[in-house]
């Protein structure tokens, strides 16, 4: 039975999805060999990891994208929606430019409404119609970038909204208009 690069690459993205015991990444076995966009995360609460290649040669593959809106689920509800495509290529453009391995560490990603207006209660930080509640935004950090060097990834790509978190220690990246804020 013969396979061609697509279907590999479906069936380890499928497969590298959640596992306690991570699949090598697709990545190293196309570098050169095609157009492909792909992301390591951590989510901090959950304990879970991805690193899986979630688009190939000019299309999103559905199972990594599912997999990401696993990761990226609200995980105090256990609620999870279809991320914004475009926060997954900003998340991994912005990590291209940090020239790091390391996976980005996720501290919120999809919000449900009871969740953000929680937050709401706690902090004045929190937007009322935020973009996590419509799946176009991820809080990031990395233990080996300064808040200052993952906002400036972020801000230079011109491609959304990117708040900074010093105080906190994280970056907020979304699909929005092009803005950004913080110190």
């Amino acid at each position: 039975m013969t396979m061609d690069r697509r279907s590999f690459l479906i069936g380890a993205a499928a497969l590298s999805g959640l596992c306690a015991t991570p699949i090598p990444a697709a990545p190293a076995v196309l570098r050169g060999k095609g157009d492909f966009r792909s992301l390591a995360l951590v989510n901090r609460r959950t304990g879970e990891w991805i690193k899986s290649v979630y688009w190939l040669e000019g299309e999103y593959i559905p199972e990594a994208l599912d997999a990401m809106n696993h990761i990226l689920r609200d995980w105090r509800q256990d609620q999870a929606t279809p991320m914004d495509p475009t926060v997954l290529d900003i998340l991994a453009a912005t990590h291209g430019l940090l020239d790091t391995s390391e996976p980005f560490e996720i501290i919120s990603g999809y919000r449900t409404p009871d969740t953000n207006q929680m937050l709401r209660n706690r902090s004045k930080g929190v937007a009322s119609n935020s973009y996590h509640m419509k799946g176009m935004a991820v809080d990031v950090t990395l233990k080996s970038r300064s808040v200052r060097q993952i906002s400036g990834a972020g801000q230079s790509l011109k491609a959304g909204g990117v708040g900074k978190y010093s105080r906190s220690q994280f970056v907020h990246l979304d699909s929005g208009p092009v803005r950004d804020w913080g110190r």
